[in-house]
């Protein structure tokens, strides 16, 4: 179980390390299109991950409190909505194709600000991972090491656009492609290190994991809709990212299902 605990935790890593890679076999800009096209992606696998892999089974973990059973799942989600709000307000960072950083002021480069953009929406899925997987160890939640690995690779597909997203603009930004490869794969590190330390509390966060995976759920769905909706939706040919959200959406929901 450990084997499929650590390979799990890696998987989505690699998702991003591949997508970075991008930056070496495709042409140095990325149209709208197909920017729209995995930004949809990315926005429906983490909407179904976060319905079909941590709000549902949330809900099913407090089902002994009865009618008071959405309480932990409610609390967890908007614990997750405002963690990332502050995040959004402590951490300086750069949204694409915007022209003024978020955050407090700093000195970072531009380049560093759109990895640490990106880096935002890796902390809650590296949370949501990790929740998973501890929840599997602790042999009292549940949750199966299938469901996990079914969220884990879901996590990874998404994290393939997601690299391409970085590392591609980090190019068009003026770095080589190699840096731009080496910041696009950066940006997903904090993935597998917010599992692990998931992990490694496992035993204590077993009463708390109602609250923790609705806690994951609501951070990442603060990622879509802060993030990349907005962006899937912009300019001609939107509908473009809608159908692709609507793909990825299915994808997630046929992994889960299948596999849990």
């Amino acid at each position: 179980m450990i084997t499929k605990t650590v390979q799990g935790l890696l998987i989505p890593f690699f998702g991003t390390l591949l997508g970075s890679a991008c930056v070496f076999f495709m042409k140095e800009t990325m149209g709208a299109s197909l920017r729209r096209v995995l930004t949809g992606f990315a926005a429906g696998v983490m909407v179904a991950a976060s319905i079909w892999s941590l709000l549902i089974p949330a809900l099913e973990q407090a089902e002994p409190m009865g009618v008071w059973s959405f309480v932990p799942a409610a609390a967890g989600f908007w614990l997750g909505i405002l963690f990332l709000l502050l995040l959004d307000h402590v951490i300086p960072h750069l949204h694409q194709f915007a022209d003024k950083a978020e955050g407090p002021g700093s000195g970072l480069s531009r380049s560093i600000m759109l990895v640490l953009a990106v880096t935002l929406h890796n902390i809650p899925e590296g949370m949501a991972v990790g929740v998973v997987y501890a929840g599997c160890l602790t042999g009292r939640s549940g949750l199966s090491m299938a469901g996990a690995l079914a969220l884990s690779l879901g996590i990874a597909i998404q994290n393939f656009p997601e690299g391409a997203i970085i590392s591609m603009p980090l190019r068009a930004e003026g770095e080589n492609k190699s840096r731009a490869f080496l910041l696009g794969t950066l940006s997903g590190a904090v993935e597998p290190l917010a599992a692990l330390v998931t992990i490694l509390l496992a035993e204590s966060l077993v009463p708390a994991l109602p609250v923790l995976l609705s806690f994951a759920a609501g951070a990442m769905l603060y990622v879509v809709v802060e993030e990349l909706i907005p962006e899937m939706s912009t300019g001609e040919h939107s509908n473009l990212g809608t159908l692709f959200f609507a793909v990825g959406f299915s994808l997630m929901m046929i992994l889960d299902v299948a596999l849990g």
